[in-house]
C-alpha cells in the first residue's frame, strides 16, 4: 500500500505541489486562502490513509457500529484539532514557518462549519472526538446546513441575523459519497394490498428528494481510528426542465430544485408558523430516513438478510428528540422494504435504538400536530397509530382505568405526536446528562415510564474533549502542565489530578498566573480587532457565554451589573477590583424577550462607558457572533465562569466544564453539572448561591411567590427596575424594557411573574459575588483555587463520558 512521508520536508513538498497543481502559483504568490487549502489538503491526505485502514478494520472485524444521530454537530475548525490528534502539530508548524507562513494566520482562514448552535451540537462534536480516540466505530449523522443558524451582528445594541455563508469557498474536509445517495419521500397516499396472505403498504404520488451524503473525518488521538461525520444534503430528483426554461419561465423551471433544497438551508428554521413547523419536521425525517436507509444497506452488505443479527451489530443513538422519527422509520424500512412482520420489526427496533434526553423544558420537548404528520408523512403516521395502540394497551394493563395518566404517556394524544414519549417508550435505554438531571427524569418528567421499566433509565454526566479545550485552545497552559506533570494527560485527562500538589507551589502559581495574563491579552486583541472595543487585561474577566434563554438568567447577571453601577455612582468611597463582564450568546430569531435582554446588556455597556467613575470599575462587552473559534480564545482567558440557571432547569451544561478546565472559578447554582463540579472541587473552590432544585419545585407547586414584595422591600432592586422605565437606559425610548419589567413583577397574561426567580435569587447571588471578590484580592488564595479546578477537571473529559455510554448502553468492542 503506497504511503507518503509526512515529515517536515514531505509536508513542504506536498503544499508546494498542491499550490502548483491546483492554483498554478508558488508559495510566494499564493493567497492565504490558497495556502490554507493546500495545507488542509495535505493534512487530509494524511488522514485518508488512516481512514482507509479504519474502514478495512471495521469490515474485517464485523463488530458493532454506532450511528449517532443529532440535528446539530458544532464542530469548530478542524485543522488544529486534526493536527493534535495526528500528533504532528510540531512538524506542520515547522514546515509552514520554513515556507514563511505564519501557522496562526493560516488557521484563521478556515471557515467554521455552521452545523450547530449550542451545547447539544458541541457535545455531539466532543463525542465524535472521544469515540474515535477510544476506537469505537461510529458514524455521526446530521444535515449539511447551507447557512447554519445565522451570523450574529450587533447593530445599535440589537441582534441582527445574517446568513452564515460558511460554504462559499467550499469545505476542504468533506468528500461527497455519491454511491450512497438515497431517496426520501414526502406526502402521497398509502395503498394497502395483500401479497401471499401478507399486508403490503406502498406510497403513491409522493414528492421525492435525493439525500446526498458528504463525509468528514473524525480523527482519533494517536491511533489509527478515523470515524465519519456524515452530513446529508437535499437535492431535487427532477431533471432540469429545459423546455420551461427555454420559454422564459425561469422561476417555474427552478421551482422544483428550490423546494427540495430548502430542507438543508438553515438550522432551526423559525417555527412560529405552520410552514416553519413543517419544514423542521421534514428536516428531521429527511436525515433520519437517509441515515437508516444507509445503515440497512451497509448491514445487508455484510450480513445479508439475517436481520436477527441487527441488535448485535448496529445501535442508533438518538441525541434528544429531533431524530426520534428514526423509530417509526426503522419500522417502515423493516416492514415495507424488507418484508418483516410487525413483531420481528418491533424486536429489532426496541433493541437497536437508545435515547438521550437533554432538557426538562416543556417547550423543547418536541411535538408535532397530528394533521401535519398525517399529511406530510402518511405511512409514518400509520405506523405511529399502531405503535400508540399497542403502547396504550400495555399501559392500561399496568395503570387500569387511569386514562388521563395513560393519555400523558401516549405517543399520540391531544392532537399531537409527542416525540419524547415516542423515544422513551420504544428506546431500550434512556439517559439523562448529569446525575441531577437523571434524578429529575425518573422522579418527575418520565416518572410513570420509570415505574414501568426502571432498568432502562440511567444518568451519564456530559463531558468535553480536553484535546480541543485544553491542548488546542490553551497552548500556554498545556505547555506549563506538561512541564509540571508530563504529557500523560494528553491521552488520559484523569492524570490532571497530578497537578494538585502544585497548588501549594508559589513558583508554579506565578507561572500559572502569567499564562492567564497572556490569554487575557490574546482575547483583548481579538475583541479589539473584531469589534473595535478596548479591553484592559488588568480587569477581572467575568464571563457568561451560553445560548440566550430566560432560564439561563443572563438577566440576573445584567441586573446585578446595574446595581453595581448604581453603587459606584452613589458611593464616592466604593472600591472593588475592576471587572469586565463578557457576554457571548445568540438569541433565537423569534425569541423577542431574549433579544430584549441583549439590548438591555448593550444599553448597560453604553451607560457605564459614559460615566467617568463607573468605567474605572466596570466594563461590559457583548461578544458578537459567539462561536467555537471565539470560545477557544474566551475560555482560556476567563477568571470567573457564571453558571446561573434556575436550579432544576439546566440538564447539564458543558461550558461550565470548559471554563473549569482552563482555570476559571464557577459562580453558579446547584444545577446540572455544577453539582458535580462542587463534588469534585469542594465547597471552598466554587461559589454557590440560590435555591436548590427541590425548593424551586415546591415554590412552583405552592404558587405563592410574589416578586413584588421583593421589589417593594429591596431599595437596590426597586431603583434598578425603576430605571428601566425612566429613560436612564434608553433616553429616547424610556419604555423599551417595559416587557421585561412586566414579566418580572406582574407576569404574562395572568401567568406566574418572575418565572425563573431572578429577584428571588438576587440577594444570594449578590452575596456570592462579594465573597468571590474578597477571595480574588488574595492572589495566592485565588490561584490555589484555580489550579485545584484544573486538576479536578479531568473527570469531565468526554473520554470518561463515552466510556460510560459504551459500558452501560452500547456494548461495542473497540476496533
Amino acid at each position: 500500500m503506497p504511503t507518503t512521508n509526512f515529515d517536515v520536508e514531505g509536508i513542504q513538498q506536498s503544499i508546494m505541489g498542491k499550490l502548483q497543481r491546483y492554483y498554478g502559483v508558488t508559495v510566494k504568490d499564493a493567497s492565504m486562502q490558497q495556502l490554507y487549502k493546500a495545507t488542509a489538503s495535505t493534512v487530509r491526505d494524511q488522514i485518508m490513509q488512516k481512514w482507509m485502514i479504519s474502514r478495512e478494520n471495521r469490515a474485517s472485524e464485523q463488530g458493532k457500529r454506532l450511528y449517532y444521530l443529532s440535528v446539530e454537530f458544532l464542530m469548530g475548525r478542524s485543522m488544529n484539532s486534526n493536527l493534535i490528534n495526528l500528533c504532528c502539530q510540531q512538524e506542520y508548524n515547522q514546515a509552514l514557518e520554513g515556507l514563511g507562513i505564519n501557522p496562526l494566520t493560516l488557521l484563521s482562514e478556515e471557515p467554521e462549519p455552521a452545523l450547530g448552535n449550542g451545547g447539544l451540537g458541541r457535545l455531539a462534536a466532543c463525542f465524535l472526538d472521544s469515540l474515535a480516540s477510544l476506537n469505537i466505530p461510529t458514524m455521526g449523522c446530521t444535515i449539511r446546513y447551507e447557512y447554519g443558524l445565522f451570523r450574529q451582528k450587533i447593530v445599535d445594541g440589537q441582534q441582527v441575523e445574517l446568513p452564515d455563508t460558511w460554504l462559499q469557498n467550499g469545505n476542504v474536509w468533506e468528500i461527497v459519497a455519491t454511491e450512497d445517495i438515497c431517496q426520501v419521500q414526502f406526502g402521497g397516499e398509502v395503498h394497502e394490498t395483500e401479497v401471499d396472505g401478507r399486508k403490503v403498504f406502498a406510497l403513491d404520488n409522493t414528492y421525492v428528494i435525493d439525500a446526498v451524503p458528504y463525509d468528514m473525518p473524525a480523527v482519533g488521538y494517536d491511533n489509527d481510528c478515523v470515524n465519519t461525520l456524515r452530513t446529508w444534503s437535499a437535492r431535487s430528483c427532477e431533471v432540469f426542465d429545459l423546455k420551461t426554461f427555454g420559454r422564459g419561465e425561469y422561476d417555474k423551471a427552478m421551482d422544483e430544485m428550490k423546494m427540495a433544497e430548502v430542507i438543508n438551508k438553515v438550522l432551526y428554521p423559525e417555527d412560529s408558523h405552520w410552514e416553519g413547523k413543517m419544514l423542521r419536521m421534514k428536516q428531521h425525517y429527511f436525515f433520519t430516513s437517509a441515515t437508516l436507509q444507509y445503515a440497512l444497506k451497509d448491514f445487508k452488505r455484510q450480513y445479508g438478510n439475517n436481520f436477527d443479527l441487527m441488535p448485535d451489530k448496529v445501535v442508533f443513538h438518538v441525541n434528544d428528540t429531533h431524530p426520534g422519527l428514526a423509530i417509526p422509520e426503522l419500522f417502515r424500512l423493516l416492514i415495507d422494504q424488507e418484508g418483516l412482520g410487525w413483531d420481528a420489526a418491533e424486536h429489532i427496533v426496541r433493541n437497536c435504538i437508545a435515547y438521550t434526553n437533554h432538557t426538562v423544558m416543556q417547550e423543547a420537548l418536541e411535538h408535532w400536530p397530528q394533521d401535519m404528520m398525517k399529511q406530510t408523512l402518511p405511512r409514518i403516521f400509520m405506523i405511529l397509530e399502531e405503535m400508540n395502540r399497542r403502547l396504550c394497551d400495555q399501559l392500561f394493563k399496568i395503570f387500569p382505568g387511569q386514562w388521563e395518566r395513560i393519555g400523558h404517556m401516549a405517543i399520540l394524544g391531544y392532537g399531537q405526536v409527542h416525540m419524547a414519549n415516542l423515544c422513551v417508550s420504544y428506546a431500550f435505554s434512556v439517559n439523562g446528562v448529569s446525575q441531577l438531571h437523571g434524578k429529575i427524569l425518573t422522579e418527575g418528567l418520565f416518572h410513570d415510564y420509570y415505574l414501568v421499566n426502571p432498568d432502562k433509565f440511567s444518568a451519564i454526566t456530559n463531558g468535553i474533549t480536553h484535546r480541543r479545550w485544553l491542548l488546542s485552545a490553551n497552548p500556554g497552559l498545556r505547555d506549563l502542565l506538561t512541564e509540571a506533570i508530563g504529557p500523560g494527560f494528553y491521552r488520559d485527562a484523569q492524570e490532571l489530578e497530578k497537578l494538585l500538589p502544585f497548588a501549594q507551589d508559589a513558583a508554579f502559581r506565578q507561572k500559572f498566573e502569567q499564562v492567564k495574563i497572556q490569554n487575557k491579552i490574546r482575547l483583548s486583541r481579538l475583541i479589539e480587532k473584531r469589534q473595535g472595543i478596548t479591553l484592559d487585561p488588568g480587569y477581572i474577566f467575568d464571563v457568561q457565554a451560553k445560548r440566550l434563554h430566560e432560564y439561563k438568567r443572563q438577566l440576573l447577571n445584567a441586573l446585578h451589573i446595574q446595581v453595581l453601577y448604581n453603587r459606584i455612582v452613589e458611593d464616592a468611597n466604593y472600591d472593588a477590583p475592576p471587572r469586565a463582564f463578557l457576554f457571548g450568546a445568540k438569541a433565537a430569531p423569534g425569541y423577542y424577550r431574549a433579544k430584549m435582554i441583549i439590548r438591555y446588556i448593550n444599553a448597560l455597556a453604553s451607560l457605564i462607558n459614559l460615566h467617568p467613575r463607573a468605567k474605572k470599575f466596570l466594563k461590559v462587552v457583548y461578544i458578537e457572533n459567539y462561536d467555537v473559534s471565539t470560545a477557544e480564545y474566551l475560555m482560556p482567558a476567563a477568571e470567573i465562569s457564571q453558571q446561573l440557571s434556575t436550579a432544576g432547569k439546566e440538564a447539564s451544561g458543558t461550558g461550565n466544564m470548559k471554563f473549569m478546565m482552563n482555570g476559571a472559578l464557577t459562580l453558579g447554582t446547584m444545577d446540572g453539572a455544577n453539582v458535580e463540579i462542587y463534588d469534585q472541587v469542594g465547597a471552598d473552590n466554587i461559589y454557590i448561591f440560590g435555591m436548590r432544585a427541590e425548593t424551586v419545585d415546591s415554590m412552583y407547586a405552592e404558587g405563592t411567590y410574589n416578586p413584588m414584595s421583593i421589589f417593594e422591600t429591596t431599595a437596590e432592586i426597586r431603583r434598578a427596575l425603576s430605571q428601566w422605565l425612566d429613560g436612564t437606559l434608553f433616553p429616547d425610548e424610556p419604555m423599551a424594557l417595559q416587557d421585561l419589567y412586566h414579566m418580572l413583577l406582574i407576569g404574562d397574561y395572568g401567568g406566574m411573574p418572575d418565572e425563573y426567580f431572578v429577584l428571588k435569587d438576587f440577594g444570594s447571588y449578590s452575596m456570592a459575588n462579594r465573597r468571590m471578590l474578597t477571595d480574588y484580592r488574595d492572589r495566592d488564595k485565588w490561584l490555589k483555587k484555580s489550579i485545584i479546578n484544573v486538576a479536578k477537571s479531568g473527570y469531565f473529559a468526554s473520554d470518561r463520558t463515552i466510556t460510560e455510554y459504551n459500558d452501560k448502553i452500547w456494548h461495542i468492542q473497540p476496533t
